[in-house]
């Protein structure tokens, strides 16, 4: 039978619930347990699919083509299990559930309250499918006291009473802050926050305390006496220098040995994290550097783009260098020369993104990379305006454009309205919802043989994660292939262009899809590899 672990949040937000997770799953597996990570998030959107990600961050997608958050990424890179739909509720799910079956009759008439119904649908949740786990870890989203979140609060403390005894603890993660005109760490915060778990049914048996310096054996104590929880309990969560270090810096604070001990197993054997220092060794001992320019339309929020810069640091490991990123907003180069931002990058790097904000400044990036010979990747979008640049500098279709920006007399992209998914049509209409419409999810491409990109591969094969609405109109593909661009993967029908690349320069690929999101730091994923492996012959070069 599963054993539950319930972790949540306090004092702040960001405080890294989800990484927290991921490595306390990453330590369980070390020592030879099976885990599953599930996230709860008490927002009312059915899923992130619709928010800005300057909002919310990233929306990772999942091969099941589900939209969920950020955090699942941190789940699959650190333990290396695929997520699915099944990882990650809202609370807007949750209710469209509700609501549905209150719709058709299920409830026979009676009330529908939060408290059976709503805390019952998140418990069945939680609980299904968990059968073949050793550890389920269910980190619940918010921070405690935000009002939205108290559903799950109570659905969790109504876990506790359900499973059987000793089947499920609490780690409450928290921030103590440092006061410089005190000289000391603070600990009101956390027993603050504490106290606010306490009030609605939930006692924490292990704390773990966000900081940066060590925390003083008095100010362990008081927690420990404060917080009602062992000393040894009160896990120090210190800063580090690379997130893949967070599994061995908690385990020699001791938060796998309290875990297990909490559950009253006594730990055996060190868990093995050899090659979580030989990740980290990459990291902090690289052989050289480069420098990619990330040309984004979000690099205001760096969790808009979290699963392509850990892909980026994996792509680093692959290659023992470090990997330094300039964040330009592209709508700089609408108005500027990209030449001063980009003459001493290694490599360009134009990622996903939706309308027309920033595009032509995307376009000129391409352009300066093709013209310029520096590596380019293009991700979603940055494939799409990869392919407008060509239409436009080479093929000579200067109003080359996509329907995305509105109506265009050369629709080099334009709206999906079929594909094919499994043995089933799927169609979509410029009116439908915005919400859950892409084509998302894993789907496969056939990659053209002898081309860059199969090489890269080493394979003709593949499948790889989508999410996108647009697609490039393969009505141009002739006459831009007959200027050098390729199409190089293809969906297994031979209608939707899922690569394309320029035999004649050093690394330019642009793909439909997103890669790294299967990226990991014991697997990185090739592309990545390649694009890194590029940008270092390109700063010999320079």
């Amino acid at each position: 039978m599963a054993r539950y672990v319930f972790i949540t949040g306090g004092v702040v937000s960001s405080l890294g619930k989800g990484l927290a997770s991921a490595a306390l799953g990453a330590l369980l597996q070390a020592r030879g347990y099976t885990v599953r990570l599930r996230k709860l998030d008490p927002y009312l959107n059915v899923d992130p699919g619709t928010m800005s990600p300057t909002q919310h961050g990233e929306v990772f997608v999942t091969d099941d083509g589900a939209e969920t958050d950020l955090d699942l990424g941190h789940y699959e890179r650190f333990t290396g299990i695929p997520a699915s739909k099944k990882d990650n509720i809202t609370t807007g799910r949750i209710y469209q559930d509700i609501i549905a079956k209150e719709r058709r009759g299920d409830y026979l008439g009676g009330t529908v309250q939060v408290i059976p119904h709503v805390t019952d649908a998140i418990k069945h949740f939680v609980r299904d499918g968990n059968e073949a786990f050793d550890f389920v870890l269910v980190e619940i989203g918010g921070t405690v006291g935000d009002i939205e979140g108290l559903p799950f609060f109570e659905a969790i403390r109504q876990l506790g009473n359900d499973l059987p005894r000793g089947d499920a603890i609490y780690i409450h993660l928290t921030l103590l802050p440092w006061i410089p005109s005190a000289g000391e760490l603070k600990t009101k915060p956390t027993q603050h926050s504490v106290k606010e778990l306490r009030s609605i049914g939930i006692q924490p048996d292990i704390l773990l305390c966000r900081c940066d310096r060590p925390i003083p054996p008095e100010e362990r104590r008081k927690l420990g006496l404060f917080c009602n929880v062992r000393e040894s309990a009160v896990i120090e969560a210190r800063d580090v220098d690379t997130i893949y270090e967070v599994p061995e810096a908690y385990h020699r604070e001791g938060l796998d040995t309290e875990v297990l001990r909490a559950f009253g197993i006594e730990p055996q054997a060190a868990p093995d994290l050899t090659r979580w220092r030989e990740v980290t060794r990459r990291v902090r001992q690289p052989e050289g550097e480069v420098t990619i320019a990330i040309v984004g339309k979000y690099t205001g929020l760096k969790d808009a783009y979290k699963s392509l810069y850990e892909a980026l640091v994996h792509g680093g490991v692959a290659n023992t260098v470090k990997v330094n990123v300039d964040w330009i907003e592209s709508e700089i180069f609408e108005s500027a020369d990209p030449a001063p931002y980009l003459e001493h990058v290694h490599g360009i790097l134009v990622p996903g993104g939706f309308g027309q904000r920033g595009a032509e400044g995307k376009i000129r990036a391409a352009t300066f990379a093709r013209e310029r010979k520096v590596p380019y990747f293009g991700i979603c979008f940055g494939m799409q305006m990869a392919v407008i640049e060509a239409a436009r500098s080479l093929a000579g279709v200067s109003e080359a454009n996509s329907t995305e920006f509105g109506p265009t007399p050369e629709p080099i992209v334009g709206l999906m309205t079929e594909w094919v998914r499994g043995n089933a049509l799927e169609s979509r209409h410029a009116e439908g919802d915005l919400g859950g419409t892409m084509r998302l999810g894993a789907y496969d491409a056939r990659l053209r043989q002898g081309s860059k990109v199969a090489e890269i591969y080493g394979s003709n094969d593949i499948s790889e994660r989508h999410r996108h609405r647009y697609e490039v109109n393969t009505d141009y593909r002739e006459r831009l292939e007959e200027k050098g661009l390729v199409f190089s993967g293809m969906s297994p029908d031979g209608l939707l262009p899922e690569i394309v690349e320029y035999a004649d320069h050093p690394w330019f690929v642009g793909v439909q899809f997103h890669p790294e999101l299967k990226s990991r730091p014991f697997e990185p994923h090739p592309l990545f590899a390649s694009f890194v492996e590029a940008a270092l012959a390109q700063s010999r070069l320079v």
